[in-house]
Formats: C-alpha cells, structure tokens, sequence
C-alpha cells in the first residue's frame, strides 16, 4: 500500500485550503483504509472554510465520499449489512461516528443528537491528531472503529451514488422520517440545491401527486425540470415578492388550502416564516435547511396553532438514514439522471470547485480523486 497521501486542509478560516501530504497508516482493529475514488463538495464546506462552525483547524475537509478498500484491520470482514469485505470493494459510509452511550444514542434513537464527543469525517478531527486521514479529501482515509461501512450496490456507479452525497441521506431523515408524506400529497420543496433536489426526489418516490420545488436561479430550475425532479418549479429570482410566490403555490393546491408538507432546504432563515405560509391547516414542514446558525427571523406563532400545524426539526442523518439512502439508489437511479447533478474537479482545484458552491454556479461539485 502507498505510504503517503496528499490531503486538501482547511488551516485558516476564511484562507485557501492548502494541499498537504501524510503518512498512511495501517488499519488497526474494526478498521479500514479506503482509497478515495470521488469525494463532494458541500454547503457546509464553504461554512466551514469561513469559520461558521466551530471546528478544530488543521482538518482534512471531507464528509462524503466513496472509495476502494485498500486494507482491513483485524475483524472487519463484513459490511454492515452483511456483506462480505475485500480489499478493492468500492465502499461508502456514514460521516459520523456516535458514542452509542448517550442518552440519544441508546434511549431517544438519535444519534445525529449524540452528546458523547461524536466524530465527523472532514469536521471535527483535527489532521494533527491520529490517524490524520480522517476526511475525504484525500487520497486515503481511515475509517475507524464504529464507522457504518457499506459495500456499494451494482447498480450504482461511484460517481452516481457520491452525486447526493450527504444530501440523500439527509433527505431520507427530513422527508420520510420527521414527516410523512403520503400517496396523493402536495409537497412543496423550499430550495434547489442538493438537499432540496433530494428531497423532491424522495417526496416524488413516497407517492406525492405533486412536487412544487421553489428555488433558482434558472438553469438550475431547468436542469431540475428536464430531470424530472419536481412537477412545476417556482423561481425565487423571478418572483421576488414572497406574497406573490405563497399566492401562486397555494393556487396549485386543492381548494387553494395550501400543501400537505413543506420541506425548507434553503439555509434562509425567512424561508421558514414562508414555509408556514404554504402549508395547508393540520399540515407538516420539516425544516431541514438550517444547518449553519444564519440569525432570527420573525414569523406569526399565532399561524402554527391556528392551523395546527405540525413543525419538525432535521437535525443531520443517522444510520438508518444513511442505509435507507444507499437502498433506494436503485429506485432514484430507475427515475432520476443522478449523474447529470456532478460537476467534477480534480482534488488539486479544491479551491476553485469550493468558491463555484459557494457561488451556486454548479449543483454538485465532486472532487475526482483516484484517477490522478
């Protein structure tokens, strides 16, 4: 195995990332070595690189990303569904480790609340640290003990199933687990980008009669409508004035009562005030956009109790999130076009694929790394 790796580190918030090399080390015990083959480029990595999450600085960036298994520490021989492990499989896994002791861990069954020094690839394992490759922007990374390690289906290319990266399972855990769409709804899906697009898609998969997806700027709507991802798609560009976009919505809705779910995946803190606005009286809105802390925003509580509605916060993904994702690859790839999503860079333009996310010019940058 190669004993060196290089790794793009976030050293100083708000400073380019720079391009770092380290020792690769053999797999310990319940552990595995992974040659990275395709690693996303996420939201959440244009905060982190502005120092909106507290995070120990060096990291190696990185929490989605599929690979080869490269070696097997003592133990590992199956995935956790089963299936055998051996050295060159493709492999993806959960981005987060849990304590599994918690009170979340073992007794509320969620783990994304894990108080008990979670671990999160590419976020808070400082490269200074043991093992150092624990992000995905990287040639190699270590996965270790504990770590929701499953074997790719067939069906699914790698750059396929990297194409939603941590945004498919996301969705998983906001639309088919804090809410519950049904055979016949209106859902409408505040925002365009990956977690809002996978939403869409899994409202779609779950039965919903339509997809309302509320987002921009126009060539992301229109890539999303050739895709066949929602069924009518609003442009907040366009419309600018947040009335006149409610008014339009609930126009496509039986009675023009409003829609039976709303899923908030913009990051906007106003959005969610205009969430309550589109759903309907005894509806649902899982607000699954506000990762990063953006602010306040004022909204009408009066509106939640008179409509009686159902309000849920999405909190990341957990096990079961990640597995449900990784299932339905199958049923989302009969649909869906996942591929047309990615924008590929080589892991050397890290920089330059971070500041077109932050920009919006691509859906879904995704470094190619094993090739190089």
């Amino acid at each position: 195995m190669t004993t060196r790796s290089r790794a793009v580190v976030l050293e100083e918030f708000g400073r380019p990332l720079q391009l770092r090399e380290f020792d690769v080390p053999d797999p310990g015990e319940m552990s595995a070595v992974v040659r990275v083959g395709y690693a996303g480029v996420c939201g959440t990595d244009v905060h982190l690189r502005a120092g909106k999450l507290p995070v120990p600085t060096p990291v190696v960036l990185g929490h989605e990303a599929v690979g080869q298994v490269s070696a097997l520490g003592k133990g590992l021989t199956h995935d956790v569904l089963g299936n055998p492990l051996h050295e060159g499989d493709w492999v993806s896994w959960l981005n987060n480790v849990a304590c599994g002791r918690c009170r979340f861990c073992l007794v509320e069954h969620q783990p994304t609340l894990c108080t008990g020094n979670r671990k999160i690839y590419g976020i808070n394992q400082s490269s200074d640290a043991w093992p150092h490759l624990s992000g995905g922007w990287s040639d190699y990374i270590y996965l270790q003990p504990g770590t929701v390690l499953v074997k790719m289906p067939e069906v699914a290319t790698p750059q396929q199933v990297i194409s939603l990266g941590c945004a498919g399972p996301t969705a998983v855990h906001g639309v088919l687990d804090e809410v519950r769409v049904r055979f016949g709804d209106t859902v409408v899906v505040q925002g365009s980008g990956p977690v809002g697009l996978a939403s869409a898609m899994y409202a779609q998969l779950a039965g919903a009669a339509q997809v309302i997806v509320v987002g921009g700027p126009a060539a992301r709507l229109e890539l999303t409508e050739q895709l066949g991802i929602g069924h009518h798609h609003l442009d907040i560009f366009e419309v600018t004035d947040p009335a006149e976009r409610v008014e339009q919505v609930r126009r496509r809705t039986d009675g023009n009562a409003g829609a039976d779910v709303v899923i908030e995946a913009t990051g906007a803190p106003s959005a969610v005030a205009e969430a309550i606005e589109y759903a309907r009286p005894d509806g649902s809105i899982s607000v699954v956009g506000q990762y990063t802390d953006h602010g306040t925003t004022p909204i009408n509580p009066h509106l939640i109790t008179r409509k009686n509605l159902n309000i849920s916060g999405s909190w990341g993904f957990g096990a079961r999130h990640y597995i449900g994702y990784v299932s339905s690859l199958p049923q989302l790839l009969e649909r869906f076009d996942l591929g047309r999503l990615v924008s590929e860079y080589p892991l050397t333009d890290a920089n330059s694929a971070i500041d077109d996310v932050k920009a919006g010019a691509v859906l879904k940058a995704v470094l190619r790394v094993s090739d190089e």
